[in-house]
């Protein structure tokens, strides 16, 4: 049984969680519930035990000096909860962690104890995978579920996947047999420019959660991050010509098949979506850019990649932005 000392009741609680390693490209899933965590100070109040889930030499403690004191910090999983102000107060209960190395099935009861106990109405998992997605467009955020009453009621994906998957997938199923709403949310990563952190995929989910849950997120520097991170990725490809030709070709691909989504439909979405962040205090963003000078840059592939492998044995990637997260 679960005991939580020192958590107020919570007001219509969603949890928002995100695990740092295979489901977590350019640590953008990881990054954003970071920012959560970070612009809305929140108060840690539980961690799981390490020795319960995690191969230490997979990921390794570090030790550290605290006033001429040695300590340890050992890899886990913490959550810790965050209150929105404003008209219509709520909560968040963030999780953010590492992908664990072993007994998964009870790492995903435990975080579902927790949301019980705290009243969670909706669990929210981050994730992002590579794809043959350019740099220069939106960060394609494709949002899926296993409920197909969710999937109808919030307009989302339900899911078809069948393969490999990681801790994303795995809590996402134990949310659903547990008869709690789960959704993840997917951005798509350019495989070529792969190193974190990538903070215009973070921004892109911040985005999308904003919708899914109608909040409005403090974007602090992240805008800002976000277009000096593109600026230097477009200096780092026009200065390989191989490369240039490669994002252009994406570019190309992209923007074809984004043809039909150019209805009034979809751009009256836009529009609103426009309408609902805007904001004096927000330095002009649109969200539509994002961060890193030093990330670096790898050659084109030759031939499209291996689905069941991603570039650096890391991450499956999509074929493009708009199909369905492998993990999911």
């Amino acid at each position: 049984m679960i005991e939580l000392e020192g958590v107020p009741e919570l007001i219509d609680p969603v949890m928002v969680a995100a695990f740092e390693g295979w489901n977590d490209a350019g640590d953008a899933a990881s990054g954003a519930v970071a920012h959560l965590d970070r612009e809305w100070k929140g108060e840690v109040f539980a961690a799981l035990d390490a020795e319960d889930y995690y191969d230490f030499q997979v990921n390794r403690p570090t030790v550290w000096l605290d006033n001429g004191v040695r300590k340890i910090t050992w890899p886990t999983t913490r959550l810790s909860v965050v209150r929105i102000g404003g008209a219509k107060p709520r909560d968040l209960v963030l999780v953010r962690g590492i992908e664990p190395s072993m007994r998964w099935r009870s790492f995903c009861n435990e975080i579902l104890g927790f949301a019980h106990e705290l009243g969670v109405e909706m669990v929210v998992i981050l994730g992002a995978l590579l794809g043959d997605t350019p740099h220069t467009r939106p960060v394609p955020v494709s949002g899926v579920t296993s409920d197909p009453d969710l999937a109808r009621t919030m307009d989302l994906e339900e899911t078809k996947y069948e393969g490999p998957t990681g801790i994303v997938g795995i809590l996402q199923e134990a949310c659903t047999h547990a008869g709690v709403p789960a959704v993840s949310l997917w951005a798509a990563v350019p495989h070529y420019v792969s190193q974190p952190p990538n903070p215009k995929a973070t921004l892109a989910l911040l985005n999308r959660l904003e919708d899914l849950i109608d909040v409005r997120i403090p974007l602090g520097e992240l805008p800002e991050d976000a277009r000096a991170w593109q600026l230097g990725v477009d200096q780092l490809a026009a200065e390989d010509s191989e490369v240039a030709e490669y994002v252009q070709t994406l570019e190309e691909a992209r923007d074809t098949a984004d043809l039909p989504e150019a209805s009034g439909d979809a751009i009256a979405r836009e529009f609103e979506r426009y309408l609902r962040r805007r904001d004096p205090a927000a330095e002009g963003s649109d969200g539509s850019y994002l961060r890193d000078t030093s990330s670096g840059l790898t050659r084109p592939p030759k031939r499209r990649p291996d689905p069941e492998a991603g570039p650096g044995g890391e991450e499956p990637p999509a074929a493009d932005g708009d199909e369905t997260p492998p993990e999911a």
